[in-house]
């Protein structure tokens, strides 16, 4: 498949989880990131074209809160090639509050390597 991204995702060395807000489930955690979609390591497939409302739990040094929730959509799922327990889930990010992107640029500054 060829590739749609128009802005290159930075790898992330920390732990970062990602929840389903709604549902308060762990879906993954974080491993790449860009301001206008994420990648995220989860131990389940995921149903593709489907919009959560995520919510990324940061560390203390991104800012006072705890965590950003944002809304975001699942565009493709693939089992992992080595690790066939883990999945590979891409996200596009669809809604943000002006705020919480400003830490979720912050995330990618700070962390994206």
């Amino acid at each position: 498949m060829p590739e749609q991204r128009t802005t290159p995702r930075k790898n992330i060395p920390v732990y970062m989880r990602v929840l389903n807000d709604d549902t308060q489930d762990i879906l993954g955690h974080m491993v790449e990131v860009s301001m206008e979609g994420l990648r995220l390591e989860t131990t389940h497939e995921l149903p593709i074209n489907k919009d959560y409302y995520l919510r990324l739990e940061l560390t203390p040094d991104l800012g006072s809160v705890p965590y950003i929730v944002f809304a975001a959509r699942s565009k493709w799922c693939k089992m992992d090639i080595i690790l066939p327990n883990l999945f590979h889930v891409g996200f596009q990010v669809i809604e943000i509050l002006p705020e919480d992107k400003e830490v979720f640029s912050r995330v990618l500054q700070k962390y994206g390597a």
